[in-house]
Formats: C-alpha cells, structure tokens, sequence
C-alpha cells in the first residue's frame, strides 16, 4: 500500500491508559491477511502511562499502515460525571477514510489474520447488510496472567443465526461486541445524535444507530478476544457504589439507551423495547429492599426520569406496581384493613 492507495477498510483504535496492552492490539490489526489496503486509524486519549510513547513508535514505524490522532483531556465528554472516551470514539470515526470500518479497543486484540479478508468479503457480497460481526473469546487474568477463555453465550447476546435485524438488538436477543463488528461507512455530519454523547455506553446505540440502514450478518466464528480488566465502562463505578447500587445505576443506563433508541426509531419496536426494559427492572428491583420507598423511588424514575413520554413508560409503571404487590401483599393487605 502507498500513500496514493485509499485504504478500502478503517480499523479504528481508541486507547487510554493500555501501556501494557495496546502492542498485542496493533500487532493483531498488522498482522491482518489481506488482498485490499487498509488503514489503522489510532485515536490516543492523552494517556499517563506511556501509551502515547508506543502509538508514536508504532506509528513512526508503520507510518503508511497508521494515522496517530493525539486528543487531548481538554476535549473528554464526561457522561453522569465520568470522563469517557466518547469524544475520541467519535472523532476517530469522522477520520475514517475506508468503506468499512472495524473496531478494536486498545485493550482488546484479533486472533486470526483473515478476520479482516472474511469480514470484508460477506459485506461485499451482501447489499443488505450494513454490518457484519462475530463471537469472542474472553481474557480472564489469573496469577498474574490473562487467559483466554470460552466466553459465556447464554444471556450475553450470541445470537447464531447468520442474518439479525436491528428488532434482535430492541428484544436485547442480540449484542454486537466492539471488537467484533465491521460496518459500511455511513459516517457523516448527521450521523450521531446528540443522546450519543449523553448514554453511559456505546457500543449498543452504534448497533441501533447503524440497525436504520440494513441488517447485521453473522460469522459464527471466534476471531477476537474481549481482556476483562476491569477498568472498563461497564464496571466503572462498581467499587464505589457496591454491587447493588451499583447494579441498580448500570441497568438504569441500560434503561436511558433504550428509551433514546426506541425514540429514535419513533416507537417502532415499543413492544419488544418494553419487554427488554421490564427485563432491567427485573435485576434493579431484585437489587432494592423491598421498602415503600425503594418503590417510589424507582416509579419516580420511571414515570419522571426517563427519555420517553409518560404514556409510553405506563407498561413498566404497571409491572413496578404489580410486582410491589406480590412483594408485600401482606403488609398492603392489613394496610387496608386499618
């Protein structure tokens, strides 16, 4: 490849803090079997650990292959008080110059060489779909070490057949992994909606973003590795909070995705994006003491606090209350005798 050559995939590649991981990522990505061009486009969120020093030598060293993006901490979107790496996710996407673009965080990495050439080739060969993904492998650090490991499929969105609308993703049947996904350029200036910057997590509202333009195939086939470190996105706060508050914050994020998702598609998919979200409050009810005011608490969220109209969100507010009930029938019960 020359620099005359328009690469015909992006891999995009955000990075903060993965001194220690961010060469196995790049290597993965290099290492890549292709009959096209590709390009590596490396966002580094001004790192303190020596990341921004790799990405330099990586970039130095490929300097056709890589295109180094040096953010800054001044441009960090902070979403419910956090710092995120949202800005750096986005600006990286608006860089990409290939028709396809894939994704790998920098503490992530790709275990086989024609994950790219595979990938590429069913897009090709298939209009309808604007994005193609496959299954994981997890990184789980024992003594010291990560191993990888079979990463759990029930409940964890494997969804094995080889074609899923974007209806999978609201019925939550479906989860396109980061480091899974390859999809059809469509970035344009238009393309995020301003909740993309506002929701605790993006790879989800990715999926519903891109579920607009066509359907999502699927290689059933373990080509990346997830590194659970425990410093990711879904687990901030878990320290800090404890495991039930912090499951009842997590699955109202969860809750704020879908309720942006279901407006966004005008109410398509209400029915299946109510039975996903009563599934939430299932696991944030499971995680209250059953007291007057853990109930209120949660149907004032419910009816006050969330991103749809108050007529939309009256399902949920029947299941809280039905379930409140069976909970403490009989404290209701000789409440309304006296």
């Amino acid at each position: 490849m020359n620099k005359q050559t328009k690469p015909l995939v992006s891999v995009s590649v955000v990075t903060y803090n993965h001194a220690n991981y961010i060469k196995q990522c790049l290597d993965g990505i290099l290492m890549q079997k292709t009959t096209f061009p590709y390009e590596i486009i490396l966002g580094e969120d001004d790192s303190t650990d020596g990341t921004r020093a790799i990405c330099k030598n990586y970039a130095e060293r490929f300097p056709v292959k890589i295109r180094l993006f040096l953010r800054s901490r001044k441009d960090v979107i902070k979403i419910n008080g956090n710092p995120t790496g949202r800005f750096n996710f986005m600006e990286n996407l608006k860089s990409c110059q290939g028709k396809f673009i894939a994704l790998c965080e920098g503490d992530d990495y790709w275990t086989d060489p024609l994950k790219l050439q595979k990938q590429v080739d069913l897009l090709e060969s298939s209009p309808n779909l604007v994005a193609c993904h496959h299954w994981q492998k997890n990184a789980v650090l024992q003594e010291g070490l990560f191993i990888e490991k079979d990463a759990p499929k029930k409940g964890h969105g494997y969804f094995p057949k080889k074609i899923a609308t974007v209806e999978n993703i609201f019925s939550n049947e479906m989860r396109v992994k980061t480091r899974t996904v390859m999809f059809r350029n469509i970035i344009d200036p238009n393309f995020f909606p301003y909740w993309f910057s506002e929701v605790a997590f993006g790879d989800v509202p990715l999926s519903f973003l891109l579920g607009k333009h066509g359907d999502f195939g699927f290689i059933d086939e373990e080509m990346a590795v997830y590194r659970l470190t425990g410093n990711g996105v879904s687990t901030a706060g878990l320290e800090e909070l404890g495991n039930n508050q912090f499951y009842v914050q997590h699955f109202k994020n969860w809750i704020d995705i879908w309720d942006f998702a279901d407006k966004h598609y005008n109410y398509k998919f209400h029915k299946q994006a109510s039975k996903t979200v009563i599934s939430f409050y299932r696991i944030i009810e499971s995680n209250l003491p059953t007291k007057m005011s853990s109930f209120l608490h949660i149907m004032k969220f419910n009816l006050l606090e969330r991103r749809i109209s108050l007529f939309k969100s009256f399902t949920a507010a029947k299941w809280l209350c039905l379930q409140y009930f069976k909970k403490n029938r009989v404290k209701v019960k000789k409440k309304i005798r006296y």
